[in-house]
């Protein structure tokens, strides 16, 4: 299992549209995989989106955002479970 967090911080004007285009857009596009296992989607008061998916193996990337909407380009961490 792999979980990938992409995570972007939203322009003052673009939060709600983003969100929107995350939620509509970006991660149906995702889910429809057949490697992908699960999507959720967190925001926070400081314009940020995250979105953990969780892969049985290679994972997907989120499609690109409008450019209008992103005040900086996404960042995208991989992570693997930790045996404990």
């Amino acid at each position: 299992m792999i979980a990938r967090m992409w995570e972007v911080r939203a322009s003052r004007s673009g939060f709600d549209e983003l969100l929107a285009w995350v939620c509509d857009t970006a991660v149906p596009a995702l889910e429809v995989l057949p490697q992908h296992v699960s999507s959720d989607v967190y925001s926070s008061t400081d314009h940020r989106i995250v979105v953990i998916t969780k892969w049985r193996n290679t994972p997907e990337s989120l499609l690109t955002p409008p450019e209008k909407l992103v005040a900086r380009a996404p960042h995208v961490w991989d992570f693997t479970p930790v045996d404990r």
